[in-house]
C-alpha cells in the first residue's frame, strides 16, 4: 500500500516561488505514473503536471513554463518547483498515483492514492 504526503505550501506574493514536496511509502510510487493536481474552491480538480516511467513529463498549458516537476528515486518523493506565481495559482495541490500502471494521464479519475494536499495561496 502506497501513502503520499504533500508538503511545502504556504502563502506567497505574486510573482514568488514554493517547491512542493510529496514523500511516498511503498515499492510502486518510484515505477508508476504519477502527478500534481489542484483543485480551487467552488472548482473542479484539475491536472498540472504528471511524469511516467521513464521520466517523460507532461504539463498543462497554464502552468508550462512556470511549474517543473522533479523526482528523487532514492527518496521516494516528487517535488514541483513552482516559480513566478500567479493568484490562479491559488488552489489545494495534490499529488497521486496509478496503482495499476506506468504512465502518466492528464484525468484525475486514472489515479487512485491521493495525498491529502497542501495549501498553495498567492497573494496580489
Amino acid at each position: 500500500q502506497v501513502h503520499l504526503v504533500e508538503s511545502g505550501g504556504g502563502s506567497v506574493q505574486a510573482g514568488g516561488s514554493l517547491r512542493l514536496s510529496c514523500a511516498a511509502s511503498g515499492q510502486l510510487f518510484s515505477t508508476n505514473g504519477k502527478g500534481w493536481f489542484r483543485q480551487a474552491p467552488g472548482k473542479e480538480r484539475e491536472f498540472v503536471a504528471a511524469i511516467k516511467w521513464g521520466g517523460n513529463i507532461v504539463y498543462a498549458e497554464s502552468v508550462e513554463g512556470r511549474f517543473t516537476v522533479s523526482r528523487d528515486p532514492a527518496k521516494n518523493a516528487m517535488y514541483l518547483q513552482m516559480n513566478s506565481l500567479k493568484p490562479e495559482d491559488t488552489a489545494v495541490y495534490y499529488c497521486a498515483v496509478r496503482s495499476r500502471s506506468y504512465d502518466h494521464s492528464r484525468s484525475p479519475a486514472d489515479y487512485d492514492i491521493w495525498g491529502p494536499g497542501t495549501q498553495v495561496t498567492v497573494s496580489t
